[in-house]
């Protein structure tokens, strides 16, 4: 789950991290009354799950809360790679001597977070990497020891001289690493971590990702969740359980277990279709959930045929018949359905679905090569 700039930076500050105060605006009005509470020069910032905000005009410097009002209204509204902005983040403007890039991430490689440490900062670490790959420093963090004092002495001496920046970026990079365990990350950046003319050093952007699988116990993150930023087709899955991925083809896909969606997707490609989503319904599957996963399916106008590949070991597969039908019942469903059902309670559930008026394949290589040449001439 990808949270927003403000919300990420709450938990940097909660783990001690210095970051500049803020707060979120839904409207110019509150702009204009925080820049005002703030001093008058602040940067105004879209907060949408992309990047590119400042490339597509969603980031922008007022010298006074006149001018931060105007640059909500132009903001607020604005689509920035296909995402609505809903609110700003009013923060003060910081001058700046100096940007770096501070992060951890999940290398599952190295099977470890891994932290990335760059004096390049303000940029695309992707682009550093790609124009100056000396410009990195990646150092491994053996979890059964955590974060070691040497370890973020030599990052920080990696990004600055000055033995007084070097402390404050030793401390910053333990908070971070704290905050990234805390919350179950699997990413946590600083981009920038600038110094000030001051020579302080201050997190003036954030950027995290939580593992989902982490969310129902931490229910306090789970909260910063913006059903706004994201389709309603995942909203929908989620609250039903269900393991979905939207794609850009016609042929929809219901299957039970990752295995065997991947498969399905894999040989769907493999006789010329295109997976229209990556759906899996899990094992010990209710009529409730088939539902769900057709009225998910069905919404997608691109989809010209609904494929079922069921695999019946914990999902009974007389379960699925019963969602099918009463999904049909429920929903008005245009593409036809081409199904495969083939496990436990194999034989009733093909009853269900004759007495309904489907009929059922047991090949899954003919169930979808029929799906897809149906897809390809609708």
């Amino acid at each position: 789950m990808d949270i927003h700039e403000y919300q990420a930076k709450e938990l940097f500050r909660k783990a001690g991290i210095p970051v500049p105060p803020g707060d979120v605006a839904r409207t110019a009005d509150e702009a204009e009354a925080l820049a005002r509470a703030l001093g008058g020069s602040v940067v105004v910032k879209a907060q949408v799950h992309t990047g590119g905000r400042g490339k597509a005009g969603g980031v922008k410097l007022a010298s006074s809360a006149e001018e931060a009002r105007e640059h909500a209204e132009a903001i607020l509204g604005m689509e920035i790679n296909g995402l609505t902005v809903h609110k700003v983040l009013v923060t003060p403007a910081e001058d700046i001597a100096s940007e770096a890039y501070v992060g951890v991430l999940v290398d599952r490689k190295k099977q470890s977070a891994t932290f990335m440490v760059s004096p390049e900062g303000g940029v695309d670490i992707e682009q550093v990497a790609e124009d100056n790959p000396d410009a990195i420093l990646k150092m491994p963090i053996d979890p059964r020891y955590g974060l070691l004092p040497h370890q973020a002495y030599r990052m920080s001496t990696f990004l600055y001289d000055d033995p007084k920046l070097v402390k404050q970026a030793s401390k910053i990079m333990g908070q971070l690493y704290r905050a990234f365990n805390e919350n179950s990350c699997s990413l946590a950046e600083i981009n920038p971590l600038i110094v000030t003319p001051d020579d302080e050093v201050k997190a003036i952007d954030a950027k995290v990702t939580i593992d989902d699988n982490a969310l129902p116990r931490l229910p306090e993150v789970e909260a910063y969740r913006d059903t706004d930023a994201e389709p309603p087709s995942e909203t929908k899955a989620r609250e039903a359980s269900l393991s979905f991925v939207k794609l850009d083809g016609n042929v929809g896909c219901c299957v039970n277990g990752a295995g065997l969606a991947m498969a399905t997707m894999d040989l769907v490609k493999y006789y010329g279709g295109d997976p229209a989503n990556f759906l899996d319904i899990g094992g010990s599957s209710n009529p409730e959930k088939v539902i769900a996963a057709l009225e998910i399916i069905t919404a997608d106008p691109n989809v010209k045929v609904i494929l079922f590949n069921i695999f019946g070991g914990i999902t009974r597969c007389d379960d699925v018949a019963n969602g099918i039908v009463e999904a049909t019942k429920q929903i008005d469903i245009e593409p036809p359905i081409y199904i495969r059902l083939t496990g436990t309670n194999e034989d009733e559930a093909l009853q269900i679905l004759k007495d309904a008026g489907f009929s059922a394949y047991t090949s899954m290589d003919e169930v979808v090569e029929t799906a897809v040449n149906f897809a390809a001439q609708a």
